[in-house]
């Protein structure tokens, strides 16, 4: 028996391969839940955020640790660092929506730019990027004008500012 036979009137067991209609799938998903997916993935960066303690400062750590381990020319940290900031105003954006509050701990994505951000304009030695962490972090807790002002900008704008200002 045909699967069109066995299938009620009217009914096709599959869309037709030109068919843009995904509904017959449970699984397939839309567009917008896979930008959510990866705008999660960029605001956690990777997955850091979520880690039960100081995510923050693991995703410091590992951001000083990649600039540590991986070399990188001065201009290429310039623009990676204006691209982590421009795309994390979008995923920290997207985030708060996805988990419905402002600036959750989750969204570690300001701290990557932040601390990348900190130690731009040294030589990216292991003493150098420790200094940074550490001055970093007690900016980015205290948080002193103006950073603690910019955190009021709205949705990713407001995430990503403060920790590029501490």
């Amino acid at each position: 028996m045909s699967a069109a036979a066995s299938s009620p009137a009217g009914s096709r067991a599959c869309p037709s391969p030109r068919s843009r209609d995904t509904s017959w799938s449970a699984s397939a998903p839309s567009r917008a839940a896979a930008a959510d997916r990866v705008a999660l993935i960029i605001a956690t960066a990777g997955g850091a955020g979520w880690v039960p303690v100081a995510p923050g400062t693991v995703a410091s750590a590992l951001t000083a640790l990649v600039l540590w381990l991986v070399p990188v020319s001065r201009a290429g940290l310039i623009v990676s660092v204006v691209v982590v900031s421009v795309v994390g105003v979008w995923a920290a954006h997207q985030a708060e929506r996805v988990l419905g509050r402002k600036d959750p701990a989750a969204i570690v994505i300001d701290e990557v730019a932040g601390m990348a951000l900190a130690v731009l304009a040294f030589p990216l030695t292991l003493p150098t990027l420790a200094v940074g962490f550490l001055l970093f972090r007690l900016f980015d807790i205290t948080k002193p004008f103006p950073a603690r002002a910019s955190q009021r900008a709205p949705g990713g704008l407001g995430v990503m500012a403060d920790d590029l200002i501490a």
